[in-house]
């Protein structure tokens, strides 16, 4: 009979192993993200010392963790994991690697960002935007002569995953790369006011348009005044696009004048993708990464309105001039005249 007193061999040595196998937790040492230069913080984050306290004001009620214990992220850590994976656009385990974080833990943070970022997206992107209606017009008009300009719109495609099951043929664009495409318009300060973030690349411009919320407002007459979009759209009451031919001097005229007011929302695509190169392209499932455009377009607005440095110079010259001689033809401003009046 065996002694009570020894134990089994048995048990012994599965608890040795289990011993084994079991590994001490340990704490890595996370500094302070904002003890740093705004330089720095530029490099890394995309916004100033300034600008992140006030990103941690606004999304502390969605991002803070009920418990200090196991050293849990505080706010400004959490914020700047993410707005580290949207600058950098890179694996996880690299922001973690920068971030002296496991990737489960990034992943956690960036998550927890994206949705909140989500929560603001009504109060940072209005349309028509933030100003009063009248001052959008005047700058709308001070480019090239338009009148009655609330807004640019166009879409732009954001590259993400290939590996998208059944359905990937439909993230397939007409330029044989997988993506979504999102339509945003802007106002004339490239603050993005309003977005659409869930159509796979396949889908035309013209159909997002027509299926958006922003168009069935415009075609209750919910808005005083008009759109400006390229070719790709059908010209509509509220909706001005070129002539598909133009064959005089004035149609011409007018279409260069109408290419140097939309061209802002192509201006305001390049200022968003500056600075988050996560929308270079996105490892994510597509829903996701629609919420992390979105997120996106919300930090833009934000660093917009808050004054942050802009990383990239923006060009008042648009990138398309159609012919140079009809820059400042008089008469453009009369076709747009006459071709409101129709």
């Amino acid at each position: 009979m065996a002694s009570p007193f020894v134990e089994d061999p048995v048990e012994l040595g599965a608890r040795i192993v289990r011993g084994a196998l079991r590994r001490a937790r340990t704490f890595r040492d996370r500094q302070n993200p904002l003890a740093f230069h705004d330089d720095h913080l530029y490099e890394r984050y995309r916004f100033s010392a300034e600008g992140i306290t006030y990103l941690c004001q606004l999304l502390e009620p969605y991002v803070a963790n009920a418990t200090h214990r196991s050293c849990a992220l505080t706010v400004p850590q959490t914020v700047c994991v993410a707005l580290r994976y949207f600058a950098t656009g890179t694996f996880m385990y690299s922001v973690g690697d920068a971030e002296n974080l496991s990737k489960n833990t990034v992943c956690r943070a960036t998550r927890k960002v994206v949705l909140a970022l989500a929560q603001l997206l009504n109060t940072f992107v209005v349309f028509p935007g933030h100003l009063p209606m009248q001052a959008i017009k005047e700058g709308f008009y001070d480019i090239a002569g338009i009148s009655r300009v609330i807004s640019a719109i166009d879409c732009t495609h954001i590259p993400i995953a290939a590996s998208l099951g059944e359905n990937e043929g439909d993230y397939i664009n007409r330029r044989s790369f997988h993506s979504i495409n999102v339509q945003m318009t802007c106002d004339h300060q490239y603050l993005v006011t309003s977005i659409e973030a869930k159509w796979p690349g396949s889908v035309h411009d013209s159909w997002i348009f027509r299926e958006s919320a922003l168009c069935h407002r415009l075609e209750q007459g919910l808005f005083s005044g008009l759109l400006v979009g390229d070719r790709g759209y059908a010209c509509q009451p509220f909706l001005m696009t070129p002539y598909p031919d133009p064959n005089t001097r004035p149609q011409t005229a007018f279409n260069v004048a109408l290419n140097r007011t939309r061209v802002k929302i192509e201006m305001t695509f390049g200022i968003i993708k500056a600075p988050f190169n996560c929308l270079r392209s996105l490892r994510v499932a597509p829903d996701r990464a629609c919420q992390i455009v979105t997120a996106c377009v919300v930090l833009h607005n934000v660093a917009s309105i808050q004054k942050e440095r802009q990383l990239v110079p923006v060009s008042q010259q648009p990138p398309d001039v159609v012919d140079p001689f009809t820059l400042d033809y008089p008469t453009g401003r009369a076709e747009h005249r006459k071709r409101m009046s129709v």
